[in-house]
C-alpha cells in the first residue's frame, strides 16, 4: 500500500476518529509537556493506564519537574514507584533526570538521537516524547501499535521477532502523517486502548475497519501471533521479617542491579537452607516463630512461592551490620521503595499484630 493510499484509507479516518473520541483528559496531557509524557510514558511499559493514573498523580506531586526528581534521593523515587514493577524503570527515570538537570540544565532534549542517549529511553519512548511533546513526525511502536498494525496489515509472525518487528517500524513510519504528528500518535495508542483491545476487539466502532485485513477475513483474534510460551520453572523461598520489641522491623537493601534493584527488602533463603542456621548472625528467638501467609508472586521468567515467617529478633544492637541492613519504624516505610511481596507480607504481618497475634 503506498504513503497515499495509507493515509487516506488509516491515517486520515483515525484522526477524524480522534477529534470525537480520542482521549484528551488523562492527566499528563495537561499540559502535554516533554517531562509528563516522559514520565508517562515509562510508567505505562508494561501497566495499564488505570492502574498508572494514581502514580503518576502521586509522583508529579513530589517532584514536579525534572530539577525536583534529579534532586531526589533513590529511596525516595523507588518509594514513589513502589507496587508498579519492573524498578530499573525508576533507577533511569532518576539517572536521566540528573542527566538531563546537569548536561541540558533541566530543558528537555527535543532531538531523537538525543532521547535515545538517555538511559532507559527506547526507540518508541524517544519517538512518544518527540511526537506528542515537540509535534515532530516521530512514529511509536508501542503494544498498541504492535496490535492495530499486524492486525491492519495482518502480519503473520511474532511481533517481538526481528523480521517482524523490522517490517512493522517500516509500517508505524508510512502511517505517520506529516502534520498533527502529535494527535496521530495519541490517536493510534487510543485506538488500540479502546477499540483494537487484545481480547474481543470492537470492530464495529473501529474507524479502519472497512480496510482492516484481519476483520475483512474475520481474523482478528489471530493477531497479533502470540509467542509460543515454555512454563514458567517455579522457585521457592523463606522470606524472613524480624521484629524487635520496639516494634521495629529489619529490611535489608538489594544490590542496584537484578531481581528488586535498590529496593528493601526482607532476608531470604532458599528452602535447601535450614532457617535458623541461616538466621543464627540475627540471634533471634525461636519460640517466636509465626508463619505468616504463603503466596506466588509471578515474575517475567519464573513463579516464586514465598513462605513468609515472622520472628523476633532478641537483639538487635551488634548482631546486624547498618551497611547491608536497617531497622525501620512502620511509620518509615512509605518512605522508602519496597518491591510488592514485600508490602504484602508486612501487611499481613500487621494484621496479626492488630489482633494480638504477634508483637
Amino acid at each position: 500500500m503506498e504513503n497515499n493510499s495509507i493515509y487516506q484509507h488509516f491515517s486520515e479516518p483515525l484522526l477524524q476518529w480522534f477529534d470525537q473520541y480520542g482521549r484528551k483528559n488523562l492527566p499528563w496531557q495537561h499540559p502535554r509537556s516533554a517531562y509528563q509524557v516522559w514520565i508517562s510514558e515509562i510508567m505505562l511499559q508494561q501497566t495499564q493506564v488505570q492502574t498508572v493514573i494514581p502514580y503518576f498523580e502521586r509522583f508529579m506531586t513530589s517532584f514536579p519537574t525534572i530539577n525536583h526528581l534529579a534532586n531526589a534521593t533513590e529511596d525516595a523515587v523507588l518509594a514513589h514507584w513502589s507496587g508498579l514493577g519492573y524498578y530499573s524503570r525508576a533507577r533511569n527515570l532518576h539517572k536521566t533526570a540528573k542527566i538531563i538537570a546537569e548536561k541540558y540544565v533541566g530543558q528537555f532534549p527535543n532531538n531523537l538521537n538525543q532521547l535515545l542517549d538517555l538511559p532507559g529511553i527506547g526507540p518508541s519512548t524517544a519517538a512518544a516524547i518527540a511526537s506528542l511533546a515537540f509535534n515532530q513526525a516521530t512514529a511509536i511502536l508501542d503494544g498498541n501499535v504492535k496490535r492495530v498494525l499486524t492486525r491492519y496489515f495482518m502480519i503473520d509472525g511474532w511481533p517481538e521477532q526481528n523480521d517482524v518487528k523490522k517490517k512493522l517500524w517500516q509500517l508505524t513510519n508510512q502511517c505517520m502523517p506529516k502534520q498533527r504528528c502529535a494527535d496521530y500518535t495519541q490517536a493510534i495508542m487510543d485506538l488500540g486502548a479502546t477499540c483494537c483491545t487484545i481480547r474481543k476487539p470492537a470492530c464495529i466502532r473501529c474507524p479502519v475497519q472497512t480496510t482492516c485485513l484481519a476483520h475483512l477475513h474475520q481474523k482478528e483474534e489471530l493477531y497479533p501471533v502470540k509467542k509460543i510460551k515454555k512454563p514458567l520453572p517455579i522457585r521457592k523461598q523463606y522470606f524472613f521479617l524480624l521484629y524487635s520489641a520496639n516494634h521495629k522491623i529489619y529490611l535489608e537493601k538489594r544490590p542496584p542491579t537484578g531481581l528488586w534493584g535498590g529496593l528493601w527488602c526482607l532476608p531470604t533463603c532458599d528452602l535447601e537452607i535450614e532457617p535458623f542456621d541461616y538466621l543464627s548472625c540475627y540471634q533471634v528467638n525461636e519460640t517466636t516463630i509465626q508463619p505468616l501467609l504463603e503466596f506466588r508472586h509471578t515474575f517475567s521468567h519464573f513463579h516464586l512461592d514465598i513462605i513468609p515467617l515472622a520472628l523476633k529478633a532478641s537483639s538487635v544492637s551488634d548482631t546486624i551490620a547498618e551497611s547491608t541492613g536497617k531497622w525501620f519504624q512502620v511509620s518509615q516505610l512509605k518512605e522508602i521503595g519496597l518491591a510488592k511481596p514485600i508490602n504484602k507480607i508486612i501487611h499481613n504481618f500487621l494484621d496479626l499484630k492488630q489482633k494480638d497475634i504477634v508483637w
